[in-house]
């Protein structure tokens, strides 16, 4: 399988890319920053410096063809303010999707986040940061579109509150509103194994819990 992520240096990227590598496939890594590609290359992943913001339609769809999915993994960054929330977890999403759709790529695993639905129809939650709301605003966006866009098979995912305890294979992978964590490394094993097991227009909330990853991913519509 040959796997194209963008966002490729984040956490759960990383993972990701190590987890497809390790077991033989093929792994492009779209990052923005050119010091990144040693990191990737010791992942065994192969770097591809575009940066999403800036690139057109054809760089991407250049970059897509040929591959059997596609990830989206990027984000703006904990640092980042309202207008980068848009232009990378909504513009650069969309972006991706087009490219996927125009080089005949239909899986698209869009990592998303839980509360995005807090947003919906322009509500603005009560006493939260107006910076997670324009991220949380941006994301729904993205799911909008991908969810949306013909020539897609689109699967979205929306982990809860990210940690870095070491992963117990083991998760909650349901249509929820309740909040909670999950671990980065369960995260990747579970984009992982929907690669293997792809479920068109999927939408679901990932979190800590007691099922096997691929009981879990196994049971989803």
């Amino acid at each position: 399988m040959r796997v194209v992520i963008a966002g490729a240096h984040g956490q759960i990227a990383r993972r990701l890319g190590r987890l497809l590598s390790s077991r033989g496939d093929t792994v492009a890594g779209i990052i923005r920053n050119p010091d990144q590609q040693a990191d990737l290359e010791a992942d065994g992943v192969e770097p591809v410096v575009l940066d999403l913001e800036q690139s057109s339609l054809d760089d991407v769809t250049a970059v897509v063809t040929g591959a059997d999915a596609v990830v989206f993994a990027a984000g703006g960054g904990p640092g980042s303010g309202v207008a980068r929330k848009d232009t990378v977890d909504r513009g650069a999403a969309v972006l991706l999707a087009d490219a996927a759709a125009a080089a005949g790529v239909r899986p698209y695993l869009l990592v998303s986040s839980i509360g995005v639905e807090q947003v919906a129809g322009g509500a603005t939650p009560e006493g939260m940061d107006e910076v997670f709301v324009a991220y949380l605003r941006a994301k729904l966006a993205a799911e909008e579109h991908v969810l949306s866009r013909e020539g897609l098979a689109p699967m979205v995912v929306r982990p809860g509150g990210l940690t870095d305890d070491p992963g117990t294979g083991r998760v909650r992978l349901e249509h929820t509103s309740d909040s909670g964590q999950v671990p980065r490394d369960d995260v990747a094993a579970v984009l992982l194994a929907l690669l293997d097991d792809p479920k068109d227009g999927l939408v679901v909330e990932l979190l800590a819990g007691d099922t096997p990853v691929t009981d879990a991913v196994a049971a989803l519509p």
